[in-house]
């Protein structure tokens, strides 16, 4: 008997001791947040205050946002609530797993942040992009379609004109705006459309190809999107010696098309979002955008500096 009654007491004591623990635990918790609140009155930055806690930056500035919006005493019970009680997993509705799969299969396989683009414009849904990957994994098996050690070529160098020419997309709301650039001669070709399909980049190549590129080019580097699948790939090599496709994530492998882009929204198109009835005042504002860069706009990689099409 006095051997059980032993047993159970230390069982107990040990239980108390863990119950401290945590509370202690919790305590140090709120005082942290505190702690981070009082360095802010005193002018710190959020990467100082990091630093003196040993907490990540992004942590400190939630901290910082809710105390400010709640108060102190406000955020510390909302927090403690918070953590309060287990966590359940937040359940997506089967509709919406269903669009999210049609979508998949609609749109070529497309990628997760296409997805989420199709589901706000077209659904008015939001979802998260890791999300959207959690719920296609429910019936396909995802993989990578890039190859870490896959050989690609050398980065692409052009010492003349119509031997590289890269090509790109940008995001423009409910148009696209398809780019191109010779990467010697900087000459360049811009087309905005409704879609960002297959068919269209197809469009593209066969009008850049005609009035900029002369037909034919040694090779043609774009990145690895839906735009350049399908309809383009199947008619690309009618173009062109070669097409490259630059490794994902690598935007210096599309140095000259970035700049180029860069350069389109900063003097034309800017970073704002155009619906579709703007298709045709943005095309009119977009060759005009093109003269000006062609034969009056001087580019910093001529010595001396020149436009790129100069008149003579």
């Amino acid at each position: 008997m006095y051997t059980k009654i032993s047993f159970f007491s230390r069982v107990r004591n040990v239980s108390v001791n863990i119950r401290q623990v945590g509370e202690t635990v919790w305590m140090n918790r709120l005082t942290v947040v505190t702690l981070a609140w009082e360095l802010h009155e005193q002018g710190l930055s959020n990467t100082h205050i990091a630093q003196r806690l040993g907490k990540h930056r992004e942590t400190i500035g939630r901290w910082l946002q809710g105390v400010t919006q709640h108060g102190l005493a406000g955020f510390l019970e909302r927090y403690e609530q918070a953590k309060k009680g287990p966590r359940h997993r937040r359940q997506v509705d089967p509709v919406v797993k269903r669009l999210v799969w049609q979508l998949r299969e609609r749109e070529h396989e497309c990628c997760g942040q296409k997805i989420a683009y199709f589901l706000a414009r077209e659904q008015g849904l939001t979802l998260s992009v890791p999300k959207i990957y959690e719920i296609l994994a429910e019936k396909w098996v995802i993989r990578s379609k890039w190859k870490k050690n896959q050989k690609r070529g050398p980065v692409p160098q052009a010492q003349a004109p119509r031997e590289v020419v890269q090509m790109d997309t940008l995001d423009l709301g409910a148009l696209f705006a398809f780019t191109a650039v010779d990467i010697c001669s900087r000459e360049a070709d811009v087309m905005v459309a409704p879609a960002l399909t297959a068919h269209e980049g197809h469009r593209f190549l066969q009008q850049s190809m005609a009035r900029r590129f002369d037909h034919y080019v040694q090779l043609i580097q774009t990145d690895g999107g839906p735009e350049f699948k399908d309809d383009f790939k199947a008619h690309v090599s009618d173009y062109c010696d070669r097409h490259r496709i630059a490794r994902p994530y690598k935007k210096n492998e599309q140095a000259y098309i970035e700049s180029f882009n860069r350069t389109l929204r900063k003097e034309c198109v800017g970073w704002g979002k155009y619906p579709q009835e703007e298709l045709t005042a943005l095309t009119t504002e977009v060759e005009a955008f093109l003269e000006r860069y062609h034969y009056h706009r001087p580019h910093l990689a001529f010595e001396p500096m020149r436009p790129p099409l100069q008149r003579r």
